[in-house]
């Protein structure tokens, strides 16, 4: 085969040509040295180089814009190391990504020459596709390197690693056998070619502009670079030494150039970085679907291009389906999470939240029998076993390669699968891909397993507080109320606050707040105890301080009870297991005075109607279960219209701001006494709450009502038995006043027990009480501390029946102590609209 040094011929050169010049002085690579061209997608020549026209003569403007076909010499062959190919090969639509071999070629004077070719697909700026095709030349330059001695096989051994040298002018050389293999040609293939014009791509053009510095500067190099390589479908890492070469006298004859491959350590390297990234980003919080969501995130696009992650259908028993191995039938998965590498996962067919079932074949069901991962190439027929016909074209039409499939395992649990593909990675899943997909999905399974036994005692918590919290509280004389209560979110787990509106005797009414310690199902059962001692010890009239006292006993009681069985003087030592504050008040609608308490709470705010805010200097107390100091009562008067507002710190107690600013943005919320209380109740919590609350939200609110003087009647009586009868006739005159007629008769009758009760075994002073509400009152207060009591009284007994007829006529009776004395009260229903009493004669003719 005939090379020949340039293309010149007794042709002369058209003026739009450019000329011909020697470019030694300015191109240290020498350019000229390699013919060069670029052939489009239909086959047309669209450059065409110096070294191209010294090759076969053709200059650019003979040759551009023409079929590339056309220089192909009469029954031209092509050859390349797997044998011969047809000319038709050198088509641009049949030629592979990467081509070498000989090539029968005719020059502008007819000659044939064979020409050895190597040819690169390539992109465009356009996205169009096009091949850069080249083939060295003979050197033919002068110039300063013009006289450098030929490279020996000497000088190729000094390089530190065999691998490539080149000469002066960074053409190949030599090529080492490590080197061929690495890049899939032979030295014939490449020698005389730069290392750019053997392997187009940025990191290598980075690579020679190294070997460049070398030769100019005599000091070796060192870099790292990162390449896919033809005929590979997964990228190396590089780490390449470049060194000069010197001949024997001291002269720069080259350079050499070793290719160090740390693929496998880099790729060790990302997985140890991405299981250390899923030890911190998977679950991040307790929750299914959120940690679900991050186990796709963390392995895309890293591991896989597309993921997905399925959980069984939960038993009966609260736990997921136990597999024990394989069995025939389909499984149903429910899609908690997915990701892929295309935006808006177009390739997905079953969406977030969906179920979908899976034939015993497919990679996830297979993986679930068998307990373990599992890993798939995928083929046409794999596909067919796997799916149904809309899934397998999805992953036709994707071109999904790879699969693999991993248990969510916890233990001794399967939850559900995870699933790993790829469809534009060309490199298919190893087995180290499949050890790092299960060790990064057992993380994951253990924090699914964890967010999903929070989850089942978070709902059973809040089914126990919603249990114990009042659904709906029936409406009072006293007051108007509106509350709410939230949950805390998933993160802090339910709590034990809790609040109350309980009626009492005389038409008042008690507000209650509390907050347990802790959080969980044995802080809402703890809530469910105090609940119900506040409610018992509200019943006995006892005034806010005492019955905080009384609570706190209570607390110490189930606080020895949690430290196992201690006395309850040690209680307050270990009392931090269980712990409560509380605000308890009591509001009077006929004197319009509040008595409140409280144990560790925030203070209330008070709203009058001119809408001024301010907040109860009551006494803090400490929170119950300490037992250290005694709680203190406060006694206020308030306006009829004023607003109570009582709250757990839940609302108040916040990471993003302080308490004196959470305060404030309460009593701006509240300065609106007008306004309807649930709408009040939204606006505070929009105020203090415009997100989820880290903590329980208790927020109860009461407007004050006042009963008229009009409807409250009150008599002094003396210590006289005579001055039963004058009471019984100032009841009936006031009753007969209040249009309440049919109550006399049965009104008469209580009052004659209770006043004769009151004459005859207590002391003065006497009081009789009569209002007149909902229901009709009757209270008689006297200054004897002892309380009375129900007792049978015998066949010929003369006593002892009074409290069991005032019980069997009144709807409910009671005694309260105060400060100078007691009170017993009873209550009757008012008669219904046609004048029947509810109590009529007939029913107490047989006490």
């Amino acid at each position: 085969m005939r090379r020949p040094d340039s293309g010149r011929d007794d042709q002369p050169v058209r003026s739009n040509d450019p000329p011909e010049t020697d470019l030694h002085e300015t191109d240290p690579f020498d350019e000229a040295a390699t013919a060069k061209a670029v052939i489009d997608a239909r086959g047309t020549v669209t450059e065409w180089s110096e070294g191209a026209r010294r090759l076969l003569g053709h200059r650019p403007s003979e040759i551009v814009g023409r079929p590339a076909a056309a220089l192909l010499a009469d029954g031209a062959t092509a050859r390349s190391r797997t044998g011969a190919l047809d000319p038709a090969a050198l088509d641009p639509a049949a030629l592979p990504d990467r081509w070498s071999g000989t090539v029968t070629l005719l020059h502008r004077n007819g000659e044939r020459l064979d020409v050895r070719l190597l040819a690169h697909r390539r992109m465009t700026d356009a996205d169009a596709t096009e091949w850069l095709v080249v083939s060295p030349l003979a050197p033919t330059r002068t110039g300063p390197h013009a006289d450098s001695p030929p490279l020996s096989e000497v000088e190729f051994m000094q390089s530190p690693c065999a691998m490539s040298i080149y000469d002066t002018r960074l053409r190949l050389r030599h090529v080492s056998e490590d080197m061929e293999r690495l890049l899939g040609l032979t030295g014939d293939d490449v020698r005389g070619l730069r290392l750019p014009e053997a392997m187009p791509a940025p990191e290598i053009e980075n690579i020679e502009r190294h070997m460049l510095r070398v030769l100019e500067t005599g000091e070796p190099q060192n870099l790292e670079s990162s390449l896919r390589l033809p005929g590979h479908d997964h990228e190396f890492a590089w780490v390449v030494s470049i060194a000069p070469l010197w001949d024997g006298e001291g002269r720069k004859s080259g350079v050499a150039a070793a290719v160090h491959d740390r693929t496998r350590q880099n790729r060790a390297q990302q997985r140890l970085l991405l299981v250390n990234e899923a030890s911190t980003r998977i679950g991040s919080a307790l929750d299914v679907v959120s940690t679900a969501r991050e186990l796709a995130d963390v392995a895309v696009p890293a591991l896989a291009d597309f993921v997905t992650v399925d959980l069984l259908p939960e038993d009966p028993r609260g736990g997921a389906e136990h597999f024990t191995g394989p069995r025939p039938g389909q499984v149903r998965l429910r899609r908690v999470a997915l990701r892929s590498v295309l935006e808006g996962a177009p390739e997905a067919l079953v969406e977030v939240g969906d179920t979908a079932s899976y034939p015993d074949s497919a990679p996830a069901a297979e993986a679930l029998f068998l307990q373990r991962g599992v890993m798939r190439k995928v083929t046409d027929s794999s596909v067919a076993r796997w799916m149904d016909p809309g899934r397998a074209a999805k992953m036709r039409a994707y071109r999904f390669h790879s699969h693999m499939a991993v248990p969510l395992r916890a233990r001794g649990t399967i939850l559900g699968v995870a699933t790993f593909s790829r469809h534009r990675s060309p490199a298919p899943f190893e087995l180290d891909d499949l050890l790092l997909a299960e060790e990064i999905t057992a993380r994951a399974a253990v924090c699914i397993d964890n967010a999903r036994r929070y989850t089942r005692e978070r709902e059973t918590a809040l089914a126990l507080q919603r249990s114990l919290l009042p659904r709906a509280l029936p409406e009072h004389a006293a007051v108007e109320f509106a509350f709410r209560y939230l949950p805390a979110d998933s993160g802090a787990g339910v709590g034990g606050d809790w609040f109350d509106v309980i009626p009492l005797s005389s038409s008042r009414v008690a507000l209650v707040v509390g907050d347990v310690v802790g959080h969980g199902v044995q802080a809402s059962a703890t809530m469910g105890r105090l609940r119900t001692a506040v409610r018992t010890l509200a019943d006995v009239d006892l005034p806010p301080d005492e019955l905080l006292t009384h609570l706190d006993d209570l607390v110490n009681h189930l606080a020895a009870e949690a430290s196992g069985g201690q006395a309850p003087g040690a209680a307050a030592e270990g009392a931090g297991d269980v712990g409560a504050t509380c605000i308890y008040a009591v509001y009077d609608p006929v004197s319009r005075r509040c008595s409140l308490a409280r144990a560790g709470h925030p203070q209330p705010a008070m709203v009058t109607p001119d809408g001024t805010v301010s907040f109860l200097d009551l006494p803090a107390g400490a929170p119950l279960g300490l037992g250290t100091l005694p709680f203190e009562s406060v006694e206020v008067e308030l306006r009829e219209g004023s607003v109570l507002a009582l709250f757990t710190n839940g609302l108040v107690e916040s990471r993003e701001r302080g308490l004196d600013e959470s305060f404030a943005a309460l009593r701006t919320a509240l300065a609106h006494p007008a306004a309807p209380l649930e709408d009040t109740c939204d606006n505070v919590l929009k105020a203090l709450l415009p997100g989820r609350p880290a903590d329980d939200v208790a927020l109860l609110l009461a407007r004050t009502r006042a009963l008229d003087a009009s409807q409250v009647a009150t008599w002094e009586l003396d210590c006289d038995p005579a001055g039963v009868a004058q009471a019984r006739r100032d009841v009936a005159g006031q009753l007969a006043a209040w249009g309440l007629e049919d109550a006399v008769f049965t009104t008469e009758l209580v009052v004659s027990e209770l006043v004769t009760n009151a004459i005859r075994y207590a002391q003065a002073p006497i009081q009789l009480r009569l209002i007149h509400d909902h229901s009709l009152i009757c209270e008689v207060s006297d200054g004897s501390n002892t309380a009375p009591h129900l007792r049978r009284a015998r066949v010929y007994d003369e006593g002892g029946r009074g409290l069991l007829l005032v019980a069997q006529l009144t709807r409910s009776w009671g005694t309260r102590q105060g400060s100078g004395g007691k009170t017993i009260w009873a209550e009757q229903a008012l008669p219904v609209a046609d004048g029947v009493g509810i109590w009529d004669v007939a029913d107490v003719t047989d006490i």
